[in-house]
Parts: C-alpha cells; structure tokens; sequence
C-alpha cells in the first residue's frame, strides 16, 4: 500500500468569495485530526477577485505552478492524492500531473455542472467552468493536459450549456444521471476495473446538504455519495480531491463541520488511507 499525501490548497482560483479556501482548510484539518497525518499547504489566503478567466488564472498561476510541483513529487514517489483544493479550477494544475503518472486512470468528475466550456464557449467567463476542457486539451491553460474522453465518468451533471451538452455527445463522454435509479451498479460498470481519481464538487448534492457557492435542485444525497464511494472503494484509487465546500453558507455565519460529508466519503479515503475512522 502506497502513501498518501494529505494536501489542502489555499491560494486564488477563481473564487468569488474566501468561504472555500477556509472550506478546504477546514476540510483537510479534519481528515488530519482523523488519520492521525500532517497536511501540506500551498499558497495563502489573499482577497478575493471576481474577475474574468484570464484576469484569475493570472493570479493564480504562481500557486497553480506550485500546487503541480507537489503532484508531481507525490506521483513521481508512487504515493496517493488526498486534497482539499477549494474550488474546481485547480484541477487545472492536478489533472495534466495525474495523467502523466497515471494515463490510463479513470477520472469520476462528480459535479452539478460539466466544466467542459472553453473561453470561446463560455458565457460567465468562470474559470472553475474550463477545468475540465483544459485537461482535455481543448484549451491552452499552460498548465498542460493528456485526458482523454474515454477516460471520464461523469456523475451527477444536471445544470449544463448547450456547447458542453455537444461536447459531451460527440465524444462519447460517459455521463450518469443523479436521477439514476442504481448508482452503484451503473458506476461499477462505468469504472470497468480501471484504476480510479474522484473529483468532487460538492454542488453534486442536493442544494442546502453543505455549504456551496452554486445550487442546483435534483443533486445526490450524503447516502447516495456513500453508496457511490462504496462502489468506487471496490477499485484501485490513485487519489481524491475535494472542491467548492464552503466554511458557511455566507460570510460571517457559523462554521459549517464538513464531517458528515467526510464521513459520506469514508469508503474512498479508506482505500486510500487504510487506518482512517469515522469518529
């Protein structure tokens, strides 16, 4: 059994507000109080931006950089991923790692919404919206890609643009639906005995179940995230990410714990980290 490393990423990624870097620090203290593990930390809380794709992926290019030399250290080692990375844009930086250690490696990408627009396709100019697409190559993030379609597993995708909807069409991109009425089986076919890297946004679940800046109605519950963990614990995992938790649902309220969402992915970190509890 490989290593895995403990990470929690805290620099700019497109956020709209400080609420998931404090989301993922609190996430990763968490899992570190329960496997009994320090954690690494790249970057560091600064203000907030808003601004269009070009102007955050600006900012956060130094931290990015970093953010892949430390995947590519753990990779290079043989060790395992598990990381609480704030919001869904710093796949930018772990994925192209992932696929250079791992490339035939089966991507979960668990998310309200596809992330496959481009800057040409994209109406919001959200960064956190091109993470996917830019792993895939169909965009240069200088971040580097080698994804391939037909190692993607949607799951959970319900709030999605007609361009992504298209891509997802034309190459055969394997999506299942929240409303599907067996999600173990239909993952455990899915997956089809490859080795396994989840990503989680949490606006997967329904609206309200943990703070997040997006809501979306008709998403998953904690027990069916554990029954799709349980699935997924069947197979090899090369690594965990966890993004778009929020430390509360606006600034200035109490602290959200994010234990019952940790505890609904206890069958995947316990793969990972075979000494891992619930308590």
């Amino acid at each position: 059994m490989s290593q895995t490393a403990l990470i929690v990423y805290q620099s700019h990624a497109g956020d709209r507000n400080n609420l998931g870097k404090l989301g993922a620090l609190s996430i990763v203290q968490e899992l570190s109080r329960r496997l009994n593990q320090p954690f690494t930390t790249i970057g560091k809380i600064e203000p907030f931006i808003g601004a269009n794709w070009d102007v955050e992926l600006s900012h956060a290019s130094v931290a990015f950089q970093k953010l892949s030399e430390h995947f590519d250290a753990i990779f290079s080692q043989g060790q395992r991923s598990l990381s609480a990375l704030s919001r869904c844009a710093t796949s930018i930086a772990t994925l192209p790692i992932l696929m250079k250690y791992h490339p035939n490696v089966c991507v979960i990408w668990f998310d309200a919404h596809a992330d496959l627009n481009a800057p040409s396709t994209s109406e919001s100019g959200y960064l956190g919206g091109m993470a996917l697409l830019a792993s895939l190559g169909m965009w240069s993030s200088g971040f580097g890609d080698g994804l391939k379609f037909s190692n993607i597993i949607l799951v959970g995708q319900r709030d999605m643009d007609a361009c992504e909807v298209d891509v997802i069409n034309a190459h055969r991109i394997q999506l299942i639906h929240p409303n599907t009425q067996n999600l173990y089986a239909e993952l455990k076919q899915a997956i089809a005995n490859r080795p396994v890297y989840v990503h989680l946004d949490c606006d997967v679940l329904n609206p309200y179940v943990v703070p997040t800046e997006y809501t979306s109605e008709g998403g998953l519950s904690l027990d069916e995230l554990k029954l799709a963990s349980m699935a997924i614990a069947e197979h090899e995992i090369i690594g965990l990410e966890i993004a778009e938790f929020q430390y509360a649902w606006s600034e200035g309220e109490e602290a959200f714990s994010p234990a019952p969402l940790i505890d609904a992915l206890q069958p995947i970190i316990e793969r990972l980290h075979p000494k891992s509890t619930s308590c």
